[in-house]
């Protein structure tokens, strides 16, 4: 059996920016997904990160590609993919990622969905995924989002009351700690847009 070393801790958090339109892609409308995601990112994030960010189309051989070449090439150690997880022909985001994964993580999908239906009865018809990829000396964690803006900032924030309490949790509150559980660097967040929950520390969003 062949092992796969784990790294040790960088300095700077690599993530990965995916867009998945043909539309977008071929230049028939503007982009929104990877804008989105930065703007984001830029909000939640106060420990250091870089970005690296692709355009492509809804084509399964193309998508796997990029995965690949995102993780094992530019050592991404957070991959997020926006678009193609609906349920019509040409939305094959989910199949192009379990084909580059070592482990699916099924709990990214769930509370995706559960987030979702907090605000439209048609998240049950998204098939999103998240998945490990794991290769000798780095491993990465990659995560399909909905293609929506407004879907993307509220999958990542989870539900808040109109107090701005915390009535769902959003997805990205897991994710530091398992960017560290596989090698990664610490991620720092801002508390006011998500806070990185970490076993063992007074994690709890503010109320």
């Amino acid at each position: 059996m062949t092992e796969v070393s784990v790294p040790t801790q960088v300095a700077g958090l690599k993530i990965g920016l995916v867009s998945i339109s043909d539309r977008a892609s071929e230049g028939v409308y503007a982009d929104q997904g990877v804008p989105s995601l930065k703007e984001w990112f830029a909000r939640a994030l106060v420990s250091p990160y870089e970005t690296h960010e692709r355009l492509i189309a809804d084509d399964r051989l193309t998508i796997s590609q990029t995965l690949i070449s995102l993780v094992d090439d530019v050592r991404c150690d957070l991959v997020i993919t926006t678009g193609g997880t609906g349920p019509s022909r040409r939305d094959v985001t989910p199949e192009a990622t379990l084909d580059v994964a070592t482990r699916e993580m099924p709990g990214f999908g769930e509370l995706m969905r559960q987030i979702s239906l907090n605000f439209v009865p048609t998240a049950i018809l998204s098939r999103q995924v998240g998945v490990l990829r794991e290769i000798e000396g780095h491993a990465a964690l990659i995560v399909n989002l909905p293609g929506q803006p407004k879907a993307i900032a509220q999958t990542l924030e989870g539900l808040r009351g109109e107090q701005g309490e915390q009535l769902v949790a959003g997805l990205f509150g897991a994710i530091p700690f398992c960017i560290e559980l596989i090698g990664g660097p610490r991620i720092e967040t801002n508390p006011d847009v998500v806070v990185a929950f970490r076993p063992g520390q007074k994690n709890k969003p503010k109320t």
